[in-house]
């Protein structure tokens, strides 16, 4: 993609806090649900929790690895050596070199995990920053903006799609769930954390897209005409709303409807794969060098 930079967390170093006296001191894993280091940690399950102490959960080996690889600062490792394949026992020993490892056991680690089949590992992690302010725009950038998402899977999925497909950033507007959501996390198979991400209101997202010349395309199944029909070669901005109540006035006013054409009884697309619609076919017209729909 023409002038397309990728922007990674800046580094940071990764740290230990020290734990409780029970946990420190003890050479045996948890194994107790009822154990004060389990119970702190299954309060972060809740969004305002996760506010209020600035640390969140990461679970699994690949979200983990991911997380550190981006400078996301770690505060402890669990690992439920039951659960552990040879594959994950390789991770454990690779992040052993800069982490302390609390050893669980399956018991205490359900106790935490969101997962059916749970591959042992899970990290609490220091909430990070996400600013519009922080961003770092390419020459022609490519970005996604999530309007009131509410689902965690369909917000998780558009991060996943815009890694993919290169975006400079997911701005998440007015948002009805947080990216420290683990089944946000997970749904994003880590690419919440290598995908550059804003959370702002939906006035200050507007005001930055404009400020940057930056074109907002509002993905609507009103939109006077089709996506394929724009020029998606300069500086835009895909908008994707709640799946219920769509995109807000302010969005829709601020840019160009569009509406991906739909062939059956159904008259939209889940609002995951209308973001993956749409960012692939600004991947597909710069790829092709189209510069207006007179010249396909």
């Amino acid at each position: 993609m023409h002038g397309l930079q990728r922007r990674r967390h800046p580094p940071s170093v990764v740290t230990c806090e020290s734990l409780s006296t029970l946990t420190a001191m003890s050479p045996f894993p948890i194994t107790s649900r009822a154990n004060p280091l389990i119970k702190e940690l299954a309060r972060l399950q809740k969004r305002k929790e996760r506010t209020a102490r600035g640390t969140f959960l990461i679970e699994g080996a690949r979200e983990v690895e991911g997380a550190v690889g981006n400078g996301v600062v770690i505060e402890k490792l669990l690992v439920a050596p039951d659960l552990l394949d040879g594959a994950r026992r390789v991770v454990v020993d690779r992040l052993r070199e800069t982490l302390q490892i609390v050893e669980v056991g399956e018991g205490a680690f359900a106790a935490l995990s969101r997962r059916q089949h749970p591959d042992g590992i899970l990290a609490v992690a220091r909430s990070s920053r996400h600013a519009l302010s922080d961003l770092v725009l390419s020459d022609d950038p490519l970005l996604l903006v999530a309007e009131h998402i509410e689902k965690p899977g369909n917000l998780g999925a558009m991060l996943r799609t815009a890694d993919g497909t290169g975006a400079d950033a997911v701005i998440v507007a007015d948002p009805l769930t947080d990216l420290e959501n683990p089944n946000v996390i997970r749904a994003s198979q880590g690419s919440v954390f290598s995908v550059a991400t804003a959370v702002a209101t939906s006035a200050a997202t507007m005001d930055f897209l404009r400020a940057n010349h930056i074109t907002v395309i509002a993905i609507t199944p009103h939109g006077p005409g089709e996506l394929w029909d724009l020029d998606l070669t300069g500086p835009v901005a895909i908008a994707i709303g709640n799946e219920s109540s769509g995109l807000s006035e302010g969005l829709l006013a601020a840019g160009r409807e569009a509406r991906i054409p739909m062939q059956g009884m159904a008259d939209s697309l889940n609002a995951s794969v209308a973001a993956a619609v749409a960012l692939y076919e600004v991947v597909r017209q710069r790829r092709s060098g189209i510069r207006s729909s007179g010249e396909r």
